[in-house]
């Protein structure tokens, strides 16, 4: 089982390194990793639509129900489902099935405590890795009832609380990309909406026939883009593979970073609560912590990862965080993920603004921004303290790899958390100083890759 216990999650390739006897072993596992042992409430367990996921989800539920806990079987279901049915259920904590965005030979195991908090640090994955190794007493023959709940009604009325019935000019139109994941479920959810919908890639299918269900890839959101400027549509929505992440494309079919999307969300809650904090990741351009602030409230800056913006968000009792990779954190919803809601927002902020989507991002624009660029580099270390030597006159921090801030330009390298790369993200004031600036990155962490 080496290697599939990453930093958030359990993931591998199925059925050479996740397997059935893998799945039943967390199952037995888990308990021990929650409040109070998880002997005092049900866990909840849910699956993704890959074609494996269903005998992991019943072998899980074998292994959790052999120590003696209750299991409430949510089903077919996505990712923020869980996470909602955990809180809304009073669970002691939850498991999906799932590998989100992988490839279809990959499954895994997302996990969160009672309220929907995640499961990190080192009484986190590194001691559920410890306890599979070796298992804790089963409880013999008194195993865990077993019961099944249909969760999408309470999640359906959940969501749509937050929909804002605002008069608008003519209806909206909205071009949304299921990448054949986890979000096809939300059709029904998405038809009360009030707007007029164009589905694409809407049939679930674990092999993705049509396109990686990564949003964050640019290549991915191709489709979308041009069936939002063939239609004429307002807005273009793709879910990734288990719809816990969403990525928007404006009326020209231009995607928005989703760091401006933090900003913009946070704009619509913070005019409804002013005084909050909002909490967003390092890799944002400075526009977000500025337009956060123009807005009312308090950026509050964290590193990457949602068990980090999770848990910055409960501190500062904060109203809503979000991150470059399309994760959008919401208070009321258990503090955790959920990418429909943020669709919800963006499109009370479309209704309230009234103008093209691409005019209410204009003003956030203010810089010129990389993307995430990936570089393999043997030695992680090594090369994070080398760039501090080579830019030792700025203003370094190391919350998350390295940060280095000059007044007209500032960059982060990171090492992923997932895969042996170090991530470049880098913002200057104009496109010129921007180039320079990250062809001396480039020649000095070699190739891209």
């Amino acid at each position: 089982m080496a290697g599939i216990f990453k930093a958030y999650d359990v993931r591998g390739i199925y059925p050479e390194e996740i397997d059935e006897a893998t799945a039943e072993a967390v199952g037995v596992a888990f308990p021990e990793i929650l409040d109070k042992g998880g002997r005092t409430a049900p866990i909840v367990v849910g699956r993704d639509m890959r074609q494996h996921s269903e005998p992991l989800q019943t072998a899980l539920i074998k292994g959790i129900r052999s120590r003696g806990v209750d299991v409430v079987d949510i089903g077919l279901v996505t990712t923020p489902m869980n996470y909602f049915a955990v809180g809304h259920l009073g669970a002691s904590g939850g498991i999906q099935v799932t590998a989100s965005h992988n490839p279809p030979r990959y499954n895994g195991f997302k996990f969160s405590l009672e309220n929907a908090r995640p499961v990190s640090g080192d009484s986190g994955i590194p001691r559920l890795e410890g306890l599979v190794e070796a298992p804790p007493q089963r409880a013999g023959s008194e195993n865990g009832e077993l019961r099944s709940v249909d969760i999408s009604g309470a999640y359906s009325q959940h969501l749509l609380g937050f929909l804002e019935e605002l008069p608008t000019a003519r209806r909206l139109k909205i071009v949304v990309d299921a990448a054949n994941g986890m979000g096809c479920i939300y059709r029904s959810l998405l038809e009360q909406t009030g707007v007029d919908l164009d589905f694409l890639y809407f049939d679930l299918d674990g092999s993705f026939p049509n396109h990686e269900a990564n949003p964050l890839k640019l290549e991915n959101l191709a489709d979308l883009c041009s069936r939002v400027r063939e239609t004429g549509a307002d807005l273009g929505v793709a879910f990734d593979g288990d719809a816990d992440r969403a990525a928007f494309v404006d009326e020209k079919g231009e995607p928005i970073g989703s760091d401006l999307a933090t900003a913009l969300i946070a704009g619509e809650l913070l005019a409804r609560e002013p005084g909050k904090a909002v909490i967003y990741d390092l890799r944002s351009s400075r526009a977000v912590a500025e337009y956060i602030a123009e807005c009312g409230g308090i950026p509050v800056r964290e590193r990457v990862g949602h068990s980090f913006i999770k848990a910055t968000l409960r501190k500062h009792e904060g109203i809503f965080g979000g991150e470059l990779a399309g994760h959008y954190y919401f208070r009321d919803n258990f503090n955790a993920d959920c990418a429909l809601m943020a669709v919800f927002e963006v499109l009370n902020l479309l209704r309230r603004r009234g103008l093209a989507m691409s005019k209410i991002v204009a003003p956030l624009l203010r810089y010129a921004k990389t993307p995430e660029i990936n570089f393999e580099v043997e030695d992680k270390s090594g090369a994070i303290t080398e760039l501090s030597e080579r830019f030792a006159d700025g203003r370094i921090d190391y919350v998350d790899g390295i940060t280095v801030e000059y007044p007209d330009w500032w960059f982060n390298v990171r090492p992923s958390n997932t895969e042996p790369l170090l991530r470049l993200v880098a913002e200057a004031t104009t496109k010129t100083l921007l180039a320079e600036k990250q062809e001396l990155l480039v020649g000095l962490l070699g190739e891209p890759v």
